[in-house]
C-alpha cells in the first residue's frame, strides 16, 4: 500500500495558484509527483473558499454547504411545479374549448376535404 504524503497548505496554495496562472498541469503534476486529480480538488477547494479551504480534510461537506444545496435543490423544484401548473392551465382550458366547440359536437358530419384518388 502506498504511503499517502501530507503537503503544506502553503504547498497546495503554491500550485494552485501556478495552475490559475496558466502552467500545464500535466508537467506540474509530473514535476512534483501529484495525481492531477488531487490538484484539481485544491484549485475547487480554493475557487470556493479560498486558502482556507485548501486546509480542511476532503470528506463531506460542511453542513452550511448541505444545507444551501438542499434549499437550492427545494427552489428548483418549485420552479418545476410552478412551470407544471401553468401547463396545466393551459391544457385544461385548451380541452374546455375543444368540447365546447360547435365542430366538435358535429359528429359524422361531411368530411372538409375529399380522399384522394376520388
Amino acid at each position: 500500500m502506498a504511503k499517502q504524503r501530507q503537503h503544506s497548505p502553503e504547498f497546495r496554495v503554491q500550485i494552485v495558484e501556478r495552475m490559475l496562472a496558466g502552467e500545464n498541469v500535466m508537467a506540474l503534476a509530473k514535476q512534483h509527483g501529484l495525481a492531477r486529480s488531487m490538484m484539481y480538488r485544491w484549485r475547487d477547494a480554493y475557487r470556493r473558499q479560498g486558502a482556507g479551504g485548501i486546509d480542511k480534510p476532503p470528506g463531506p461537506p460542511a453542513e452550511g454547504d448541505r444545507e444551501r444545496k438542499l434549499r437550492e435543490r427545494i427552489g428548483e423544484l418549485e420552479r418545476t411545479i410552478g412551470r407544471q401548473a401553468v401547463e396545466i392551465d393551459f391544457f385544461k382550458g385548451v380541452f374546455k374549448r375543444l368540447r365546447e366547440s360547435p365542430k366538435a359536437q358535429r359528429r359524422g358530419g361531411e368530411a372538409s376535404t375529399r380522399r384522394s384518388g376520388e
